[in-house]
């Protein structure tokens, strides 16, 4: 039985890449929780963090298609179907999925992640020009 083929147009990104983008976004929203809202280890500061990631996600995939930390490590989120910035529509599925940690974290032969292949977008590596 032949393996599927991988999409050509998007070559996989790497989990390091992936990772590290998610890290420095997560870092981010700790930071400003910290510094505006919360203190660490009180009983709040976890799920400010977490919606703090969430709502910064679905803003930054609708205003340029990248969170800050995806443009640090060269990523970019983009539409399967023509390559060109999400929707927010598919931006917000895609938030929505990836709030449910599990579609983040399953990936297919193509390296999409479930909560990419039901928004119909991927994560790419931008073109250097």
């Amino acid at each position: 039985m032949e393996s599927p083929a991988i999409d050509p147009r998007f070559p996989r990104v790497g989990q390091g890449r992936r990772m590290l983008g998610l890290l420095i976004d997560w870092a981010l929203c700790y930071f400003i929780t910290w510094g505006f809202f919360a203190e660490p280890g009180t009983g709040a500061f976890t799920p400010i963090v977490y919606f703090l990631y969430l709502g910064q996600y679905l803003f930054f995939s609708i205003l340029g298609g990248a969170t800050p930390g995806h443009r640090i490590v060269g990523l970019q989120i983009v539409r399967f179907s023509d390559s060109q910035m999400p929707t927010p529509k598919q931006a917000l599925i895609r938030t929505a999925l990836l709030a449910i940690v599990i579609t983040a974290i399953t990936f297919d032969h193509n390296g999409r992640g479930i909560n990419e292949r039901l928004s119909g977008t991927v994560l790419m590596r931008k073109r250097k020009n």
